[in-house]
């Protein structure tokens, strides 16, 4: 996994600050944010394709039958099992033929953790987004959390359009389309500004005062 240095992140907090009130506010109230890490291998999408649109109960449920199926999730493991192992796990077909798309692309090199790591964020993303199976709030989770890119940015996820509301005392959440356009000013650093509001999230969470 590749997680910013300290230094890196106290850089991209201070200027986030500058951008931003609510964003500084964050800052000031949990300081450095945590940076959530996941190993780049295809066990981490695999799992993301599993929690996708269900509750993480369920996720959970089912996630734990994978790898008790499988121990560790391995393109090799999964392409070795036909499709109805899989699918006894609980999962859906079409997360089923996800799951399977994402390994035959490890297999092939189509899909290359290596180069996802060392390319620029733009390139890593359509390397991604090229396979079936992978839609951009997965591709942006994997680039931020798995290859530590810090303008990587889940601009769909509710959390962060939440956290932000709150932050902010706005009255309503921005809606998809006004949230990625807010965010374009957090450039090069939206992962981290996505950190601080997960960061903040929890902690008001944390404390039941949300």
């Amino acid at each position: 996994m590749i997680i910013p240095v300290a230094a890196e992140l106290e850089g991209a907090c201070k200027a986030l600050s500058k951008t931003d009130p609510a964003l500084a506010l964050a800052y000031e109230q949990i300081g450095l944010p945590v940076w959530r890490s996941a190993a780049p291998i295809y066990e981490t999408l695999a799992r993301a394709v599993v929690y996708q649109l269900i509750s993480t109960k369920a996720a959970d449920a089912i996630w734990a039958r994978v790898q008790a199926r499988y121990g560790e999730v391995t393109p090799e493991g999964i392409l070795a099992d036909s499709p109805d192992g899989i699918r006894a796990c609980g999962l859906s077909r079409p997360k089923v033929r996800h799951m399977l798309s994402i390994a035959e692309a490890v297999r092939c090199g189509d899909l290359d953790f290596d180069r996802l790591a060392s390319a620029p964020i733009e390139v890593a993303r359509v390397e991604l987004l090229a396979v079936k199976g992978i839609g951009p709030w997965t591709a942006d989770i994997f680039l931020m959390n798995a290859l530590g890119k810090l303008d990587a940015f889940p601009v769909g996820d509710v959390g962060l359009m939440e956290a932000y509301k709150q932050l902010s005392e706005a009255e309503t959440r921005h809606d998809i389309k006004g949230f990625s356009m807010l965010a374009e000013g957090w450039q090069p650093y939206r992962g981290v500004a996505a950190h601080l509001l997960y960061g903040w999230l929890n902690m008001m969470r944390d404390s039941g005062e949300l």
